[in-house]
């Protein structure tokens, strides 16, 4: 028994050295420069698909999409020669990364760095899904570096390619610690962290310090992901997602100790393998079968980023409170019924006279525009950067599912769904209502995967792989249902019915933001002292507004549900999360119109047909990349979003204008003086 449970923690030590080396990064790159980097696990996926490539047929693929990016530079690779590729791939995009992304957001809020952060990882996905080949192992024979036959270590049989990836990370924290510790570099390092002005007095540049220890953790994050491919295989998104169990390890060491954060990732990684291992052998009976038993080992990362975040609390290292930053502005909503008859008028046109393939666009925009609208309300109106969203939605979308399908009325199920997503998202707040920012999104994160890997991934709630479909929607005998034969498919009534759903919630938001709630929650997210200080209850506020949220995200789960034939968990997964985040900051997150927006650029709506039709399929191949390299544009030249730069071009058109009247006005009073002085003359 005791060899068993040691061979499924050998077994870990592989996954955990991959985490303990992205942990490193994180941890190098915060203390350099304040930055949590939600891309870096997909920053080494790409350098490791880079290097794999290049290894194969001596071709260097660059980061770069619409120009060509295939350089040919050998014609028998080596590994060798592939590893010093790669590594010097690694340090100069590690350098483009900090010039060109985090250093213009230095003294942004921290929802601009996730922002940012999350429009890379989108990006470096686009990028490898165009430029590479991403099938399984059984399609895509790769060549590991390390040697992958069995040795026996504490009388247990391992992979050498486990203990080798042990030994590099403990040698990586070695040199790094030591680097902090007794070199000149560290300590400039630790000083510019402390007091950038002050680092500047004496000489320091810490836009060099940034640069090389960016430079430093993009090159073991690029050689850990190489390393692990023959252990953990190499997915665009698994592999991107690397980087929660990161945080959870970076998180438990501060973001400043290297010799905890490897401590941590190793343990967590043996700790996942433990547990699966010992969950799915046969002996093991007492858990529940609803309860999915190989995602039990994401329970393990989740546990240590609320730990760490609770016992932390506002001590975690989060810049974006040391001075005031400018928020992306809030428009209180004026001439609301001029733009509801407006805008229902056009859609409702729109769903009368569109085909079915745009009539399922349309309807798609506005399901995404409501959650988009639960975003807009939680991170827009009070700050409180929430990646749950989309969980809330699955857990109501296949609650309607099982309460329809036990006999439940369609209104009844509707609204008890919605209401259970209301619930979870107030019991995700009560946690997290002690932490904000940086440390909220990576809490909210956390809770988003265990939801999806332990609730939406049980076959007893919904269906598993395979997913569930839920009963025609009737209400008062007539069939709301989506479906139809041939031209007649995704009906118009539904779009109405979705379209009444959507009105309703963006009036509810509008009338909130416009009395004392809205007020309230515009305080908190200004400052929470100044808030507390005036009477306000801080956490009252932000679970108010969490329960808000959650419900319209219940919303669009219920009408999710039943605007397809099918609902399944590859509906809910994390990525679409961060998908619905970085596609409302780009509509403008703190506007009703920017959750408008948001659903008009969301994945199968209506700007993805127009960029599909527009030439022949060709211009919706490179969307989401675009996407990505929209939001990062966004989050330094205008953090107000679309909305906002179109409110701001007006105001200077306005202004333009008053002027140019001004100026007018004044020539006709001089030529009128100079006329009644010419008549005197």
């Amino acid at each position: 028994m005791i060899g068993e449970y040691s061979g499924y923690l050998l077994a870990g030590l592989g996954g955990g050295a991959v985490v303990a080396a992205l942990a490193l990064g994180l941890v190098l790159t915060n203390r350099a420069t304040g930055v949590i980097n939600f891309a870096f696990g997909a920053i080494g996926m790409y350098i490791a698909f880079a290097y794999f490539q290049f290894r194969d047929n001596g071709d260097l693929i660059l980061p770069v999409i619409g120009i060509p990016s295939r350089i040919h530079l050998l014609a028998t690779p080596t590994v060798f020669t592939a590893l010093l590729v790669a590594v010097l791939l690694s340090a100069l995009l590690g350098a483009a990364t900090y010039w060109l992304v985090f250093r213009p957001l230095r003294r942004a809020p921290a929802l601009a760095s996730v922002v940012a952060s999350l429009g890379l990882m989108l990006y470096l996905q686009e990028v490898v899904r165009l430029n590479f080949p991403t099938g399984s192992a059984a399609t895509v024979v790769r060549l590991g570096v390390l040697p992958e036959q069995p040795v026996r270590f504490l009388g247990t049989a391992v992979t050498a390619n486990r203990l080798l990836l042990v030994i590099f990370v403990v040698l990586a924290t070695l040199a790094l610690t030591a680097l902090f510790r007794f070199t000149r570099f560290g300590l400039q390092t630790r000083a510019a962290a402390g007091n950038k002005k002050g680092a500047l007095l004496i000489g320091i540049s810490p836009d060099r310090i940034g640069l090389i220890n960016s430079m430093v953790a993009t090159v073991i994050a690029g050689i850990a992901v190489i390393l692990i491919e023959p252990i953990s295989g190499l997915d665009p998104i698994t592999t991107s997602l690397l980087v929660l169990p990161a945080l959870a390890a970076a998180l438990l060491g501060g973001l400043s100790s290297f010799t905890v954060a490897t401590c941590a990732g190793l343990g967590i990684g043996m700790m996942q393998s433990l547990i699966l291992g010992y969950t799915v052998r046969p002996s093991t009976s007492w858990i529940p079968d609803w309860l999915p038993r190989t995602g039990l080992q994401q329970a393990v990362p989740v546990i240590i980023v609320l730990i760490a975040l609770i016992w932390r609390g506002d001590a975690l290292p989060d810049r974006a409170y040391l001075v005031d930053k400018r928020l992306p502005s809030s428009p209180t909503p004026n001439h609301v019924t001029l733009w509801t008859v407006a805008l229902v008028g056009a859609t409702s046109v729109a769903l009368l006279n569109f085909d079915a393939l745009q009539r399922q666009a349309l309807i798609v925009t506005m399901v995404s525009a409501l959650l988009a609208l639960s975003v807009v309300v939680i991170t827009g109106y009070v700050g409180q950067i929430s990646l749950a969203q989309l969980a809330f939605a699955g857990v109501a979308g296949f609650t309607v599912i099982n309460l329809a399908n036990d006999g439940l009325p369609f209104l009844v199920a509707a609204l008890a769904a919605t209401l259970v997503a209301t619930v979870v998202g107030v019991i995700v707040a009560l946690p997290a209502a002690r932490v904000r920012g940086m440390s909220l999104a990576i809490a909210t994160l956390a809770m988003a995967v265990a939801l999806e890997q332990l609730v939406l991934s049980s076959n007893a709630f919904s269906g598993g792989v395979a997913g569930r479909s839920v009963p025609r929607p009737v209400l008062f005998g007539v069939d709301f249902g989506i479906s139809a034969r041939g031209a007649d498919n995704f009906r118009p009534i539904f779009g109405f019915f979705v379209l009444g759903v959507l009105t309703l919630s963006c009036l509810m938001v509008a009338n909130l933001r416009r009395n004392r709630t809205g007020l309230r929650w515009l305080a908190v997210r200004s400052n929470e002292r100044a808030a507390a200080a005036a009477g306000i209850n801080v956490g009252r506020s932000k679970i108010g507004a969490f329960a808000v949220s959650s419900f319209i995200a219940g919303l669009a789960g219920v009408l999710l549900a039943y605007s397809t034939s099918t609902l399944s968990t590859n509906s809910f997964m994390v990525i679409g999360a961060l998908v619905a985040l970085a596609l409302t900051y780009l509509g403008g997150i703190a506007s009703i119109g920017g959750a408008l927006i948001a659903g008009l650029l969301a994945q199968a709506g209506i700007f993805t047909l127009l960029a599909n039709g527009g030439a022949d399929g060709q211009a919706g191949t490179y969307v989401f990349a675009m996407s990505g390299l929209a939001l990062i544009v966004m989050a330094i030249f205008a953090p107000d979003g679309i909305t906002g730069a179109f409110r701001q071009g007006l105001q200077r058109l306005r202004r333009a204008l008053l002027q140019s009247r001004s100026r007018r006005r004044a020539l006709a009073a001089d030529s009128a003086v100079s006329s009644v002085a010419a008549h005197h003359d």
